[in-house]
């Protein structure tokens, strides 16, 4: 009876491809756009990244209990892909632009627009994973949905990475400046489309009572929330790890490889990390989330040690590209989990206090540890590149290119380690899980009686 429709599914899909096709850029090209693009000095770019995180540790919660406070005839969660749409996609167009300023200008310009456009995201992306807990009460069936999901993002990413350097050099015709600004309007108008058609075609079935859900009480939905916790931390290092490894990318295939046509065939290859996110309802039936999740975080660090191999080999690249492609794969399982129990521990929740926090949580567990992945990923690679001497479109010094070695390589390699450790703490929560949804089924179908 919970089972979705495949308009359904493919309309959640929707949702995650129109948001990556400007975040893709953003998280894979920003950095490399800064310094080689804008011409920002490496280190001021990294600090632009930092200054961005401190913002989403106030806007994450604010929207968080923007999210719970909202009560529409589309919903909580689905309206705002309607209302922010336009706003997130214009902004992600002046992100890529380079206006003609002064040093302090292109500076100052560069930190307003991508923060706005990072505070934006925020708005827009929180709902597509709060959403799935109104989409279906079934776990199972979430896990479907996330796979979906999962498949809309790495189109996104897909179609990004295939496209997005090669649409730059033809529109700029070796302006990569003029590029830049002729492409993220095309990447715009898609992003405005795919949202209006999930914002059509995804009801949310899973209602909340009508009530002014107070700050207070959002916080109490954490306070206890083990799962969240371990989804909270666990997801935060893997960002970390895995946008570090795709925001160094450009460099090193440029300066270490000397293959600069290799990157977008390597940021294309993420695509293969399909293969394990659609057969992750499988593995669940067969083993447990938890194993399932760690499973895909060990296979990060094994593909990052395959790289590493491949560079002590003379620079191998059969064996670098191998070890890039299984981290890939791996990472179809350790990206898409987190966001599927994300919605077990809003129930989790709900169950232990009552309040179901569904857009407070997973704004920090998801939105927020996205995007503070995505700055500190960024910005901790440019710090590293700074202190070992990197110096834009020029030839590199040793000491730069193991600078590059240390950010492409171990930086994400130990992310994904450390985000291993909370997850082995999951399994007892998981198995709690059938009890839950019983009695929140039980709670919902009894009426609850007025107050006189």
């Amino acid at each position: 009876m919970n089972k979705t429709s495949y308009l359904k599914r493919f309309s959640y899909a929707a949702s995650d491809t129109a948001g990556q096709l400007v975040f893709c850029v953003i998280s894979n090209y920003l950095l490399y756009f800064y310094t080689d693009v804008y011409g920002l000095p490496v280190a001021i770019a990294g600090n632009i990244m930092l200054l961005a995180r401190f913002a989403d540790a106030v806007d994450a919660p604010v929207w968080g209990v923007i999210f719970d406070k909202t009560h529409s005839k589309w919903g909580k969660s689905r309206p705002w892909f309607l209302w922010l749409c336009v706003p997130f996609a214009v902004f992600g167009v002046l992100t890529f632009l380079t206006p003609n300023l002064s040093h302090a200008g292109k500076v100052i310009y560069a930190a307003l627009t991508y923060i706005v456009c990072s505070i934006l995201y925020t708005g827009i992306n929180t709902p597509v994973t709060s959403i799935l807990s109104a989409l279906t009460p079934d776990p199972r069936e979430r896990v479907t949905l996330t796979s979906f999901r999962m498949f809309g993002s790495k189109l996104g990413v897909l179609f990004v990475n295939l496209t997005a350097l090669r649409l730059v050099q033809y529109f700029g015709h070796g302006d990569d400046r003029k590029g830049f600004m002729i492409v993220m309007p095309i990447y715009a108008a898609g992003t405005i489309l795919l949202f209006l058609f999930a914002f059509r075609n995804l009801e949310e079935v899973v209602h909340q009572k009508k009530q002014s859900l107070p700050f207070t009480d959002s916080v109490r939905a954490i306070r206890g929330n083990w799962p969240w916790i371990i989804i909270f931390v666990s997801s935060l290092f893997f960002w970390i790890a895995f946008i570090a490894r795709v925001s160094v990318a450009p460099y090193f295939f440029e300066y270490t490889l000397h293959r600069k046509d290799l990157i977008p065939t390597a940021f294309a290859l993420d695509f293969i990390s399909l293969v394990t996110a659609f057969l992750m309802p499988f593995f669940c039936r067969w083993t447990s989330k938890r194993n399932v999740w760690i499973l895909g975080l060990l296979g990060m660090v094994v593909g990052q040690l395959i790289v590493y191999f491949g560079v002590q080999n003379n620079l191998s690249v059969a064996w670098i590209m191998s070890g890039w492609t299984f981290g890939f794969l791996a990472s179809g399982m350790a990206m898409a989990m987190p966001f599927s129990v994300l919605s077990d521990s809003v129930d989790y929740g709900e169950w232990q206090t009552g309040i179901r926090a569904a857009g407070f949580l997973t704004a920090i567990g998801a939105a927020f540890c996205l995007k503070a992945g995505a700055g500190l990923g960024s910005a901790v690679p440019a710090w590293i590149l700074d202190a070992h001497g990197y110096v834009a479109n020029a030839v590199q010094s040793s000491t730069s290119l193991r600078g590059i070695e240390l950010s492409f390589i171990w930086l994400p390699a130990v992310g994904f380690a450390l985000a291993i450790l909370p997850v082995l703490f999951y399994k007892k929560y998981e198995l709690l899980e059938p009890q839950i949804h019983a009695e929140l089924e039980q709670r919902r179908a009894t009426p609850v009686e007025k107050q006189p």
